[in-house]
């Protein structure tokens, strides 16, 4: 299979390239909330009949099937 390559991917490196260490820690840690809110609203569309408490007690059993448990 050829994976062609997407041209905005050299201008988010160069990107990442131009940040401060701290910019790039700040960035990663906006990510990092943005996946989380997105996967607690798929959860929240996908059983729309669980309650708040249900909606995180799913959301951290999946977080804990994802660990990387090589550490």
């Amino acid at each position: 299979m050829i994976v062609k390559e997407n041209p905005n991917h050299h201008i988010y490196l160069q990107t990442l390239k131009r940040m401060t260490p701290e910019q790039r820690l700040t960035k990663a840690f906006e990510l990092s909330a943005f996946a989380k809110k997105l996967f607690l609203h798929g959860l929240k569309k996908r059983f729309p009949e669980k309650n708040e408490a249900e909606i995180k007690a799913i959301y951290l059993e999946r977080i804990a099937l994802c660990h990387n448990r090589n550490y």
